[in-house]
């Protein structure tokens, strides 16, 4: 077999050529091994083709995983162009709605959520010799899943080999999941120098006004291209404007960002063909991966949007933020990658900025984690090999979410309808549209529907109804939406052919998200069958409906804000979820009158289509009601007992791990009912759920054998050298024992908790009780600052014993004795 790594002959040497047999030996004597590179290394467009002629991948593919799109496309071309080929022979690329492979295909470049649907339907990865993960600094939710599953493979299939690479990696967290024997190689990068100049908009300043001052600015004072990131594409979409009205003809402006086509892309990367200046308007998609070529100049806004869910009401939320330090030094080196450069920051110098970029596994929505779990047959998570678990609340979220849907059963396993889902390439709740859409015999329309809301490629269309009548009436203009339309009706096994009647829309949306039907209380205002309450402007066409289901909403502070709907008949509310037509007891607290309020009512969830007098109340119903009212309360009645009992085991889980349970208020409130509602029988007012032995009530669901151990590793008390049993408060991070310090003469050492992890926090109190000193190094408070305490304290309190040697004298809780 020909070898494929040779180079074009216009490539220069990059910095990882020189570590490329370092590389290579590892993976030879090792599965996994990490690879941190600097931007510029050339660590994307060498080391895979170096490693195809490895032993060990001789005759097999090996996998490339790109975060985007837009970096797998680019990738796969430099990868093609430097073997002279073009992409679909040595170098393919496969992603949703995209697959350039052939029989020749050694090297495929996939976009990280095909790995997980490539495990699912081939386990063992058989053909695959080993796995790339470029770019792991990035967590996304797909990457951590990715590497969890190919670790379980792994344990069958002890010959695939990984290799993690990225810019900046934490390093201790993934030899922990790939092994403390893994190897870490190291490769400078190729950077030139980059001057760094902030500049902070004033305390009025318009931002986009203040930002098209800074490019102005850059291309008067510096050479190249310009490359400005921002938070999303209505920030780029703004200053674009703005721009456009201050910038000459010889500038011109490019856009960047994953919801553009490939051809608009590609020609933001590489410079002007009649050889003007540029002004690029990326999101966060040029801060790692792709290299825009020409640019000397990087504007930095210094943010970055988020989409965070939030566990308990189910919503997701847009968070723009401050951006992290790792990010901003990413974004910082885009200036310098193929000559000196300037980066401007549109912040002040002294602003501190978060280290680095919090995994996706802990603030996104789960549910899709939670289906492909039951797919690969796992109850447990922590039965995988997490570089970072996922967070359990939102774990347990999403897994309700799909029992409620009918993809899970009660033990969370995939259920018969589940495993059909499995078959549909998108979210789950979209698998659950497409799969039911069928009686309602509007699957082309479903499809066109699901195209639209994944796609993303028209975000300032508000009206589903006319957006969809646009594209199945004219395809060819919506060549992204029809592609994915295409790719959902061959596997439904329909024609993607004009549909017009959008009747059945409310009812598809309401497939995926009946806790999304809502209810309209005033014009424009609506209560969602999941209790919350969401809100259109007065003058949208749905904001008189009686009922509407919403597509798109974003979960803001006092009331989601519905960007998507389409009306819902109750006929059709009712056709859907029969339990509607179901009479319920329904019961909630009344702080205004101190008890419990109820009625008799029909429909789905807080969604209320009918209502009656309720005359007994049922126990289940009063249980319920108290468990929402300390849900909405959003704290729990703890004493001062109990809260210190979270405290010892909050503490030995941070040091000893996840054996021990996660006590904090989200998870406990998110399970209420599992570990305090079996105490509420009988129990009719919130008071008397506040008498209950809630430390008790913890410590009976703690494991027996950890319970044995929670007093030697975390004692409630300690005794101190005079005797007594000095209680510890674990309210905070680290634990303090509050004592007074003529009990700890003698006491050389502060004494050691966790199995010696860590000291107690000693606050050393005068005989009065209040603090002299707080310490965690008792040896050195003896031999420094006893002496400064002695000298002031001896005066102040002449009854108490203030020796000049500490260590030799009894400690004592008591006053010197008097003289007779």
């Amino acid at each position: 077999m020909p070898k494929t790594t040779h180079h074009g002959a216009d490539t220069m040497a990059l910095p990882i050529e020189a570590r490329l047999e370092a590389i290579l030996e590892a993976l030879n004597e090792h599965a996994c091994a990490m690879l941190v590179a600097e931007p510029g290394a050339g660590k994307t467009t060498r080391v895979p083709l170096a490693l195809l002629d490895a032993e060990w991948c001789r005759g097999q593919r090996l996998l490339l995983l790109e975060p985007r799109r837009v970096a797998a496309r680019l990738a796969a071309s430099r990868l093609a162009e430097t073997l002279s080929e073009p992409v679909g022979q040595t170098v393919g690329v496969r992603m949703r709605g995209e697959t350039r492979v052939s029989d020749r295909t050694r090297l495929e470049v996939v976009t990280q959520g095909v790995l997980t649907r490539m495990l699912q339907e081939n386990p063992l990865l058989d053909g695959v010799s080993g796995i790339i993960f470029d770019e792991f600094h990035e967590r996304s939710l797909d990457a951590d899943l990715g590497l969890a599953l190919t670790l379980d493979a792994r344990t069958v299939r002890d010959d695939l080999r990984l290799l993690v690479m990225s810019a900046t990696l934490d390093v201790e967290a993934l030899a922990a999941a790939l092994g403390a024997e893994t190897p870490l190689i190291e490769c400078e990068g190729r950077q030139f120098p980059v001057t760094t100049r902030y500049r902070p908009p004033g305390a009025r300043a318009e931002v986009d006004r203040h930002q098209a001052a800074i490019v102005e600015e850059a291309l008067a004072s510096d050479d190249g291209d310009v490359l400005v990131i921002l938070p999303g594409v209505a920030e780029i979409r703004r200053l674009g404007r703005r721009l456009d009205e201050r910038l000459p003809s010889s500038v011109v402006i490019h856009e960047l960002h994953g919801r553009m086509p490939l051809a608009a892309q590609r020609r933001a990367l590489v410079p002007d063909t009649e050889g003007r200046r540029r002004v690029v308007l990326a999101t966060a998609i040029a801060e790692s991966s792709v290299t825009v070529d020409g640019v000397r100049q990087v504007i930095d806004a210094g943010r970055e949007r988020l989409p965070v869910h939030q566990a308990r009401t189910g919503l997701t939320r847009l968070e723009t933020r401050r951006v992290n330090r790792a990010s901003a030094d990413q974004r910082r080196g885009r200036a310098g990658r193929q000559a000196p450069g300037v980066c401007y920051r549109l912040w002040s110098e002294a602003q501190p900025l978060p280290p680095d970029r919090e995994p996706e596994i802990r603030q996104s929505d789960l549910m899709p984690l939670a289906f492909e779990l039951a797919r690969w047959g796992i109850t447990e998570p922590g039965a995988l090999t997490w570089v970072t678990p996922p967070a359990p609340a939102a774990l347990a979220a999403g897994r309700d979410g799909l029992v409620r849907l009918g993809v899970l059963d009660g033990e969370h396993r995939l259920t018969r309808f589940g495993g059909d889902c499995a078959r549909w390439p998108v979210h789950p709740r979209m698998a659950v549209m497409l799969e039911r859409a069928g009686r309602l015999e509007a699957r082309a329309l479903a499809c066109g529907l699901v195209a639209l809301l994944e796609g993303r490629d028209a975000d300032d269309e508000r009206d589903l109804a006319e957006a969809l009548r646009r594209r199945f009436a004219a395809p060819e203009d919506h060549r992204r939406w029809r592609r994915d339309a295409e790719r959902l009706t061959s596997i439904a096994r329909v024609r993607l052919e004009v549909v017009s009647d959008m009747a059945p829309l409310g009812e598809l949306l309401a497939l995926a998200w009946p806790e999304r039907i809502a209810q309209r209380v005033e014009v424009g205002r609506f209560r969602l069958a999941s209790g919350g309450q969401a809100c259109l402007p007065a003058s949208h066409p749905l904001a008189h409906a009686d009922v509407l289901v919403a597509a798109e909403l974003d979960g803001e502070q006092g009331g989601g804000r519905i960007f998507r709907a389409a009306a819902l008949s109750v006929a059709g509310l009712e056709a859907l979820y029969p339990e509607a037509r179901q009479w319920r007891d329904h019961l909630e607290w009344s702080d205004a009158r101190g008890e419990l309020v109820g009625e008799r009512r029909r429909g789905l969830g807080a969604v209320v289509l009918e209502r009656g007098p309720l005359h007994d109340k049922s126990p289940e119903a009063v249980r319920h009601a108290l468990l929402e009212a300390l849900v909405r309360r959003a704290e729990l009645p703890f004493d001062d007992e109990a809260e210190q009992l979270r405290g010892r085991v909050a503490l030995l889980r941070r040091h000893l791990g996840e054996a021990w349970p996660d006590w904090s208020d989200a998870t406990l409130l998110a399970t209420l009912d599992t570990w305090l509602g079996p105490y509420l029988d009988g129990i009719k007012r919130l008071g008397e759920v506040e008498r209950l032995p809630l430390k008790r009530i913890l410590l009976d669901r703690l494991d027996w054998t950890l319970r044995a151990r929670l007093d030697e590793l975390a004692p409630s008390h300690l005794e101190v050298p005079s005797g007594s049993r000095i209680r510890l408060d674990y309210r905070g991070e680290t634990p303090v024992l509050a004592v007074k310090l003529q009990e700890v003469f003698g006491w050389q050492q502060t004494p050691r908790l966790v199995d010696g992890r860590i000291a107690p926090r000693l606050h050393l109190l005068s005989p009065a009780r209040r603090p002299l000193q707080v310490t965690e190094d008792l040896a050195s408070f003896w031999a420094n600052g006893y002496p400064e305490v002695r000298k002031e304290m001896r005066g102040r309190y002449p009854k108490h014993p203030w020796p000049e040697d500490p260590l030799a004298s009894p400690a004592t809780a008591l006053a010197k004795r008097r003289r007779r």
